[in-house]
């Protein structure tokens, strides 16, 4: 009985002690390792009496030192920190991990001048509006690109002012289909950005977002019949006009979903190919659960469908354009935005 009486009295006496121990001052919660959560990062408490050692000192004070995580950002800028220009032109290479370059025309030229992005597997070509920064992505993922500018002299003939070559290793091998581009421009529509937010804002599952933005679309975007009759070479979607005016082309229905989804954080590309003879536009969507869904979307609880904007749209989804839109050999891809 003495042995259990003192076992009690020294585990009362032990307790006694670690009560007065007085806690270590908080860091600050708003310090964390650059895109590193603070609940993966953290210190442990040092009681105030125990010296720290050099490591812990150094490891306190580079926590209430470092600027607090940055998050993911879509918009693209021309840094200015790599650069190459000639001719008028100018080309930022600044961000080329992140998926895109930018070219500028600093001259007000009545030429026509165009830009080639040549990548591994693919050359892409734009026409560059003068007086404009335009993000371009590198849409081959990893290996070696060219850049060219090219202005027009004659006819259809163009002589090259700048060319950069250089090799492109991605930090996330879908920055090029989250960030605006000249296709793709979602950093110039607020009110694409707002509409997609407001209809995703009580859903979780990326998934549903992509029906939720899907949906919309569809009911709400309808085919324009006489700018298709009348589009020429070099048209660009304005996202926010083709939210507005509730009308577009497949290039319009395809470029506003897909900056919705960019702007929601949902890897999306603007695919352009072929749905049999016809020169078209459609999206692919990336989630974690499934990986890259090339052209299907959920439409119920049973099928997946390939997921074409205008055809399920101007057909008011009948089941004999779904039944087209499902069948993959009916779709040719060539390009992806």
């Amino acid at each position: 009985m003495k042995l259990i009486a003192a076992i009690l009295l020294l585990v009362a006496l032990l307790a006694f002690l670690w009560g007065c121990t007085e806690a270590p001052e908080p860091v600050s919660s708003s310090t964390a390792f650059y895109q590193i959560s603070e609940s993966t990062k953290q210190t442990q408490p040092i009681p105030k009496e125990t010296v720290p050692t050099p490591v812990q000192q150094q490891e306190v004070q580079v926590l209430q030192q470092a600027e607090p995580a940055v998050q993911f950002s879509t918009t693209v800028e021309a840094s200015g920190l790599l650069v190459k220009q000639g001719g008028g032109m100018v080309i930022d290479y600044s961000n080329t991990e992140k998926g895109y370059v930018m070219v500028c025309c600093q001259e007000d030229v009545q030429q026509k001048i165009k830009v080639q992005v040549k990548g591994p597997k693919t050359t892409y070509t734009y026409t560059l509006t003068p007086l404009e920064w335009t993000a371009f992505p590198l849409s081959d993922e990893n290996g070696a690109y060219q850049i060219v500018i090219y202005q027009n002299v004659v006819d259809t003939k163009y002589a090259a002012v700048l060319s950069l070559s250089l090799q492109v290793t991605l930090e996330d091998p879908f920055g090029p289909f989250l960030r605006s581009n000249q296709y793709v421009n979602f950093d110039a529509a607020p009110k694409a950005i707002a509409k997609a937010a407001a209809l995703t804002a009580d859903i979780e599952e990326p998934l549903e977002k992509v029906a939720a933005v899907y949906d919309y679309v569809v009911e709400n975007i309808h085919y324009d019949k006489e700018l298709a009759a009348s589009v020429k070479s070099g048209y660009l979607p304005v996202l926010d006009s083709v939210l507005e005016t509730g009308s577009g082309i497949c290039f319009d229905y395809a470029s506003l979903m897909t900056g919705m989804l960019r702007s929601q954080g949902i890897p999306a590309k603007l695919v352009v190919g072929y749905a049999g003879q016809i020169y078209h536009a459609w999206i692919s969507v990336w989630t974690e659960s499934t990986g890259w869904v090339d052209g299907v979307i959920f439409f119920d609880s049973m099928t997946w469908k390939r997921m074409d904007p205008t055809f399920a749209s101007s057909s008011d989804s009948s089941e004999e354009i779904l039944q087209y839109i499902a069948n993959e050999s009916n779709y040719t891809a060539k390009y992806f935005y």
